[in-house]
């Protein structure tokens, strides 16, 4: 019975959030204003994402968000589908 009762736990247990920070290599990002904001919108608008900041200058983003919400894929695909190809660099908790 014990075995069954932790067993149970281990199940129903929640899976726990870990808020993540990527920065993600945007090199078709030029100087015409529009850039930053059409990819701060396209990565603002999937789910789990908390915060996004687009450098163009730097030709990078930064994105803050819910691991168990989304991840780097769904993130470079936004770009992408917005006409901007990106690549996640590195994530830090």
């Amino acid at each position: 019975m014990v075995w069954f009762a932790a067993s149970l736990a281990r199940v129903t247990l929640p899976a726990w959030a870990a808020q993540r920070t990527v920065m993600l290599g945007v090199p078709g990002t030029t100087y015409r204003p529009a850039c930053p904001s059409t990819g701060k919108q396209a990565l603002t608008k999937v789910g789990g994402v908390s915060k996004a900041a687009v450098d163009y200058e730097k030709r990078q983003a930064v994105v803050t968000f819910d691991d168990t919400e989304t991840g780097v894929k769904a993130l470079t695909r936004a770009t992408t589908d917005a006409g901007y190809p990106s690549t996640g660099n590195w994530t830090r908790k």
